[in-house]
């Protein structure tokens, strides 16, 4: 069985390649059973999650991700996922892969928000502003510049001296102009993709600040109890979903206004089975306003561990 590190799995997963795989999936589609999600006490701090994601092809792979999302974390200067792969023959059920799961979700997070922007995003999209710092965030960037041409890269933190740090070390790994900010909404204002990827409860992206033509890709945010936009963002945009099982259950950017009413189920656009296979319109024009909210699926994570393991096994 092969062990593949995190540094493996980074290297196995290259945007582009990645990015097509998981295209492919959406389109061909895979077994994909609800994941189960189970709040954990942590004494002292805010409840870890723990996470399971179960997914395959019959016949072919099937998957199934563990995950710990420990918030405390932050404070202990650690990740806040923790995650494991585990990829087996579907035909078999021999296991083929033991997969780090904090590189393969960071990658296909980002690859997920990327695919959308191909799709929703204008096409000379060059200023991305991104909420947070985070792990997820780093690999935005790289994710984000496959698929569009990005020149210029705005990052705003808590902590405006570590947002600072951080957008040195990005500018150093990417090659390209990375600034920090702590003016979230003057940045928001010149975005053409805003790309929040926090652990927020409360709105951090006003419909308000968004100009005509921006792209809004909201990562973070995962529990209904979450959200990282506003009702006016819901109600300006056009808005779509990874997986509309998922974001219209868990995801607190889209539960929140269903609630409120602010937004309804039939205004939901489309999902990425729906962008994938062509079911449903991307964007339409230059002007429009587009709003992504990603919750993930286990069919991300079959995808990417299937291409790790092909790849890996290759080499």
């Amino acid at each position: 069985m092969l062990l593949l590190s995190a540094e493996q799995t980074r290297d196995a997963l290259p945007f582009d390649r990645l990015i097509t795989a998981l295209d492919a999936m959406f389109l061909s589609g895979c077994e994909m059973p609800v994941r189960h999600h189970h709040d954990m006490a942590v004494p002292g701090e805010a409840d870890a999650t723990l996470l399971l994601m179960p997914a395959w092809v019959p016949g072919r792979y099937s998957a199934v991700k563990i995950v710990n999302v420990v918030p405390g974390n932050a404070d202990r200067g650690l990740p806040a996922i923790a995650a494991q792969v585990l990829l087996s023959s579907g035909q078999t059920g021999e296991m083929l892969a033991l997969i780090d799961g904090g590189e393969l979700t960071a990658r296909r997070t980002a690859a997920a928000s990327a695919l959308a922007a191909r799709y929703l995003a204008r096409e000379d999209a060059a200023h991305l502003v991104l909420a947070g710092t985070g792990r997820v965030v780093e690999n935005l960037i790289a994710a984000h510049r496959a698929v569009r041409p990005i020149t210029r890269v705005t990052v705003c933190g808590r902590s405006l001296e570590r947002t600072q740090a951080f957008a040195r070390r990005m500018a150093d790994l990417h090659g390209v102009a990375v600034e920090a900010s702590d003016d979230l909404e003057g940045a928001v204002g010149q975005a053409d993709i805003v790309s929040a990827a926090t652990l927020s409860i409360d709105p951090l992206i006003r419909g308000a600040w968004l100009r005509p033509g921006t792209h809004v890709d909201l990562v973070g945010a995962f529990k209904p109890s979450m959200r990282e936009s506003d009702d006016e963002a819901v109600r300006r945009a056009k808005v779509y979903v990874d997986t509309l099982a998922g974001a219209t259950k868990e995801g607190g950017d889209i539960t929140q206004p269903l609630a409120s009413g602010a937004l309804t189920r039939e205004a939901i656009c489309g999902d990425l089975f729906g962008l994938a296979r062509g079911d449903v319109s991307g964007r339409r024009s230059a002007e429009e306003i587009t709003l992504f909210k990603s919750v993930g699926a286990a069919l991300e994570d079959l995808a990417a561990a299937i291409l790790a393991y092909e790849v890996a096994s290759r080499a």
